[in-house]
């Protein structure tokens, strides 16, 4: 198995973008054996997950490292080094490939020491992220429920309530929401998927038709619902208030629910600042 031929040069500015989780930022390191022939290669670790760069004629390849495995098919491709190809990269690492790996270890957990085991463990992330939101001047509670921990906090304003739910032993979170419609201006262009191909449409109601011109990432699901989100990423919906007509006009005082899911601790820690 050869070695690197150089250093990938996306390494430090991906991991730089990547927010420090229980106390460990993300470090670059020379990579242990290289992907592709000839390839700058780099890994990145926090020490619990490890990501491979390789980049090789203008294309850059993150592979997820998993113990006793060498890595085929990258889980993010993009085909520049430019700070926007490097942000879309981050994203993706945030989005799928750490709460994938997060799944994945919290699955072994569950069959080797049992629910309870998984229950600490998500505690003790939902800690840190109620230390980041508390930095961000949120004041949240912890909800111990039957199937694991969650999380509750109020706007500065006391007007919407978010809350981060464990749901048992699956590895991430859903992230909720109640509240006006401008509570959630913040977050959605953070967890909403990038624009691609969406378009907004005349479908739906007065609601539907709001939210999508405002968001066009958010499809109509009935006069009184939305819903966002593909395969590999977070997924979610928002919806009115059940004492709204969905005819009437919209305002950001009109309340709406929402449930994003599934997120990673990762993630949740990089959206917090857009929470409170």
């Amino acid at each position: 198995m050869s070695l690197p031929t150089a250093h990938a040069t996306t390494a430090a500015p991906l991991a730089a973008l990547l927010p420090t989780c229980q106390g460990k930022a993300w470090q670059v390191r020379p990579a242990p054996y290289s992907i592709r022939n000839n390839a700058a290669t780099s890994q990145i670790t926090d020490g619990r997950r490890t990501l491979i760069i390789a980049e090789q004629a203008g294309l850059v390849e993150v592979f997820a490292a998993r113990p006793d495995e060498f890595p085929v098919t990258p889980d993010a491709v993009t085909d520049s080094t430019d700070p926007a190809s490097v942000a879309w990269l981050a994203a993706r690492v945030l989005r799928w490939i750490l709460p994938t790996l997060d799944a994945e270890t919290t699955a072994g957990t569950a069959v080797e020491h049992g629910a309870q085991q998984v229950f600490r463990d998500k505690r003790a992330a939902l800690t840190e992220v109620a230390f980041g939101l508390v930095d961000h001047g949120a004041l949240p509670q912890f909800v111990e429920l039957h199937d694991g921990p969650g999380l509750v906090w109020r706007t500065a304003d006391g007007h919407a309530q978010w809350g981060m739910w464990s749901h048992g032993c699956g590895g991430n979170y859903s992230l909720t929401y109640d509240g006006p419609e401008s509570g959630l201006y913040g977050a959605l262009p953070v967890l909403l998927p990038p624009l691609g191909s969406h378009t907004s449409t005349d479908a739906g109601s007065v609601f539907t038709r709001h939210l999508a011109d405002r968001f066009p990432q958010l499809r109509p699901v009935s006069a009184r619902e939305v819903e966002f989100g593909a395969y590999q990423d977070l997924q979610g919906w928002l919806r009115l208030g059940p004492d709204t007509d969905p005819a009437a006009p919209v305002t950001g005082s009109t309340r709406v629910c929402a449930d994003v899911g599934s997120i990673g601790i990762d993630m949740a820690l990089a959206t917090a600042p857009h929470l409170i």
